[in-house]
């Protein structure tokens, strides 16, 4: 359950999306606009009051936990123990990047040659590991945050570095919406960081459409991986070609 304070914070704006004041609230509920003010003044309200609240203004009740659960904050990223009981089980890694594609347990079923009984318990697993809250009927929400990303070199960065990576640039990257860029250049460390911080907002922008597109029926959704590094590097056999320098110069 969210805190009370996000709570009342998403009943204050769905009151105010519906066009229902303090004042009127009041009379639906039998109280004083004063005493209405206090009771969301000192964020302190029943699930009972909450739900008549609720129905009085028109506004469902599920609406209102699902925005507080939505505006909780959530970690960036696992821990090393949770990634690496990712990477020590293939099958619960697969789920796991299910999940944060918002894949429905159909879907993978559909997908993937897992049994029902067999992801469920995955989901059980990643419940505990706190990737996901398991609800009734298997579905799910995300513990994690839009700006979730792996640790830095950590199980699953290295995992992908050993197994993904030449998959992933074993394709031609020309079909519809791929690309694939290679661009050297020679920068100073203030542009570097610049360059790093519009990555940062690229990898913002992904979350953004992909959140929306959540919206859109299976079929006309596709799964892209976007695979982006930047580091100062030189192939080693380009280095190796490098003129050593003069002795006494």
């Amino acid at each position: 359950m969210s805190s009370p304070e996000l709570l009342l914070q998403v009943l204050r704006a769905q009151l105010r999306a519906a066009g229902v004041t303090y004042k009127e609230l009041a009379g639906r509920i039998g109280m004083s606009e004063s005493s209405v003010k206090r009771m969301f003044g000192q964020q302190d309200m029943a699930l009972s009051r909450l739900a008549q609240i609720c129905k009085a203004a028109g506004i469902a009740l599920e609406d209102v936990l699902r925005g507080a659960a939505d505006a909780t904050p959530h970690a960036d990223t696992l821990t090393l123990l949770q990634e690496k009981a990712l990477v020590a089980h293939p099958r619960l890694l697969l789920m796991a990047i299910c999940c944060l594609g918002h894949w429905s347990l159909e879907q993978v079923l559909e997908t993937y040659q897992l049994s029902e009984p067999e992801s469920i318990v995955l989901l059980a697993e990643l419940d505990r590991l706190g990737l996901i809250e398991l609800k009734p009927l298997n579905r799910y929400r995300l513990r994690v945050s839009n700006a979730f990303h792996w640790l830095a070199d950590g199980p699953v960065q290295q995992f992908f570095r050993s197994h993904v990576v030449a998959d992933y640039f074993s394709g031609p990257f020309n079909g519809p919406g791929e690309a694939l860029l290679c661009l050297p250049a020679r920068l100073s460390r203030a542009s570097a960081q610049e360059l790093a911080a519009k990555i940062q907002s690229l990898a913002g922008e992904l979350a953004r459409l992909h959140q929306g597109d959540r919206r859109l029926p299976a079929p006309e959704r596709d799964g892209y991986t976007l695979l982006v590094g930047f580091r100062s590097w030189e192939f080693a056999a380009f280095t190796a070609l490098r003129r050593q320098p003069q002795q006494g110069a």
